[in-house]
């Protein structure tokens, strides 16, 4: 039976310990913690919420593998598997593939630029190459290249090019994508990687998302979602509201540094982010906390 990818996933962090060494044990925890606390409906190991830049190849792997394993077909697993290097790419999908992933998010090509043409071979080498269902991640905020609707539109054709993670922050282009492929019955997922956007972007029609925030309040987005497919406007759009003070300051510095802090706060297991990026500013730390506690993500003072 073909996996359900609608709904909220979560891209997990990687914890770390002091050392930053990888944290298994800790990464085992919040996966459990997601899955049956949080509620969510997908789980999304390496992307980049999970600093997968700084992981070796090896730690790269063995998250999935732990993950995967961790899961054990409660949810679907999307592996982060991406690269700029098509070979690369290739290479850790099929291990993705190989321990069980149930999907794979397949970021831009970054730095080197390629064309529209070049994203187009790019994606169809990875997709001839594996059997994982693959959804592309557009986010040209780090990518330097903005996958145009028309490409995605031509990579849809692809039978196991299931979906896209859309981060461009254009509702004009999301719309776009939504009307050329949200009504030809393929089955196509648009996943809003935007978090400020997510309702918005469900209420025209898109299918879920895959959200940084969900990290720490995975079940209030599980719910805004479910509240949207199921035609309860009212109820979703007051669960965004309350949601986007968090939403903002969790961004008030690079994802994922505030999400790991947010989560350490919380009492999960989280550790320090990896160079370059650096932990969290002191005047950051406190307002982020203030604004976790009226969220009643944290005890009051």
């Amino acid at each position: 039976m073909a996996k359900d990818f609608s709904g909220c996933h979560v891209p997990l962090i990687t914890p770390f310990k002091e050392d930053l060494a990888l944290d298994e044990p800790g990464l085992r925890e919040l996966v459990n913690h997601f899955i049956e606390v949080e509620k969510v409906d997908g789980l999304v190991p390496c992307g980049t919420t999970g600093e997968s830049p700084t992981l070796t190849n090896e730690e790269h792997d063995r998250v999935i593998e732990v993950v995967v394993k961790e899961t054990d077909g409660r949810v679907p697993v999307i592996a982060g598997t991406g690269s700029n290097s098509t070979q690369e790419a290739i290479i850790r999908t099929k291990h993705a593939e190989s321990v069980g992933a149930d999907a794979s998010l397949q970021v831009a090509p970054y730095y080197n630029k390629p064309t529209q043409e070049g994203m187009i071979a790019h994606f169809e080498a990875i997709a001839a190459a594996t059997n994982l269902p693959i959804i592309i991640y557009n986010i040209p905020s780090r990518s330097g290249q903005n996958i145009e609707p028309r490409t995605i539109i031509d990579l849809a054709k692809i039978d196991n090019i299931i979906g896209v993670k859309d981060a461009a922050g254009d509702l004009n282009q999301t719309m776009a994508l939504l009307n050329a492929l949200g009504l030809d019955g393929k089955g196509f997922y648009l996943l809003s990687g935007e978090d400020a956007m997510t309702f918005s972007i469900m209420c025209l029609g898109g299918h879920g998302t895959i959200s940084a925030v969900a990290n720490v309040i995975g079940r209030e987005f599980t719910e805004m979602c479910a509240a949207v497919k199921n035609g309860r406007i009212e109820e979703a759009k007051r669960i965004h509201y309350e949601m986007l003070p968090l939403v903002k300051a969790l961004f008030i510095e690079t994802n994922p540094v505030p999400v790991k802090e947010a989560l350490g706060m919380m009492g999960l297991p989280s550790g320090p982010p990896r160079l370059p990026l650096v932990p969290l500013k002191a005047e950051h730390r406190a307002m982020l906390a203030e604004v976790l506690r009226r969220a009643g993500r944290l005890p009051k003072d």
